[in-house]
Order: C-alpha cells, then sequence, then structure tokens
C-alpha cells in the first residue's frame, strides 16, 4: 500500500459519488448512513445522489425499467468519471483492496469516483459497459437500504486504512 495518503489531495481534491437508483434513505438507516458520509469528509469531498425510479416504473417491464433507470443515470455521469458499480456478480474484494482501489484512483487525479447500487432488478447492458469496475459486497443479496449503510461505511473504512487509523481494527 502507497504510504503517500492522497497525494493530489488537496491540489486535485478527488470526489466521491455515492449513488443509489431507488427511493430516499430509510428512516431506520438514515442517520448512520449520513454518519459514515460525513466522517468520509475528512478524507474527500462526498455526496450521496439518489436518483429516483421513473414515474411510470410500475408499469415497465423489468427490462424497459433498467433501460430507463440506466438513461437517468447515466446522464449525471461524465466521461471521466470512474464508475464502480455495486453488483453480485462482481468481484469480491477486501477493504485494504477498496484502500487501495481509493489510493490509485487519488494517484492517478481521478476527478471524481461514483459507486452506484442499481435499482430493485440490477442494471442495464449499457452501466455494465460503462464501469470501471464491478464489485460485489457478498454473494448474498441485501436490501438496498443495507447496501448503502455498507457502501458508505466501507469507504469511510478504506479512507481509515489509507490514513493508519485505528478504526479498522478496533
Amino acid at each position: 500500500m502507497n504510504c503517500l495518503l492522497f497525494p493530489n489531495f488537496y491540489l486535485y481534491p478527488m470526489k466521491i459519488t455515492l449513488c443509489s437508483i431507488g427511493k430516499p434513505h430509510d428512516a431506520h438507516l438514515k442517520q448512520a448512513i449520513e454518519d459514515f458520509t460525513k466522517r468520509i469528509t475528512n478524507y474527500f469531498p462526498v455526496e450521496w445522489q439518489v436518483i429516483p425510479p421513473p414515474k411510470n416504473a410500475g408499469i415497465l417491464s423489468e427490462l424497459d425499467l433498467k433501460k430507463a433507470e440506466a438513461n437517468s443515470f447515466l446522464q449525471s455521469l461524465s466521461k471521466d468519471d470512474f464508475l464502480i458499480l455495486l453488483d453480485e456478480r462482481g468481484k469480491n474484494i477486501s477493504s485494504p483492496d477498496v484502500a487501495n482501489l481509493l489510493q490509485q484512483r487519488a494517484n492517478e487525479s481521478t476527478k471524481r469516483i461514483v459507486f452506484l447500487i442499481g435499482g430493485a432488478f440490477g442494471v442495464d447492458d449499457q452501466i455494465f459497459s460503462r464501469a470501471n469496475f464491478t464489485w460485489s459486497l457478498s454473494k448474498l443479496v441485501f436490501p438496498h437500504m443495507i447496501v448503502r449503510l455498507v457502501l458508505a461505511e466501507q469507504v469511510y473504512r478504506a479512507c481509515s486504512i489509507l490514513r493508519n487509523e485505528k478504526y479498522h481494527h478496533s
């Protein structure tokens, strides 16, 4: 692991966008999600982007719904963004691996890393094609609200690992 934590951070601060397709944060988990998100701001500018389902979602087929969600999401993405898609078919990596991924992106002066949690039926192929990395938290399937909490916690954990802070082993 590179000890030159975020060498260009002050010159070119990498931004992190945690993105989810679906409803707003669940009231029961909202405080915990916001707490970890706030902790990340000690390392990187961070924001949540929650993309609501299309208004006609109830009448769309699974395929059409995924296409509509993809079109909505892809409008918010720039060509330079590094997209990490969370999907059960992705690569299972450790917390230190997530830290290394953040470090690599910072070293390469990535302007924005976007983590995407897809909709209820997953994501359209055009998002799979656009993703720079596909990450699986587990082979298990979790409710999206829990994935939001785990994602925020793991990004915070990765930042603390890079700074050699004790959170990872506390």
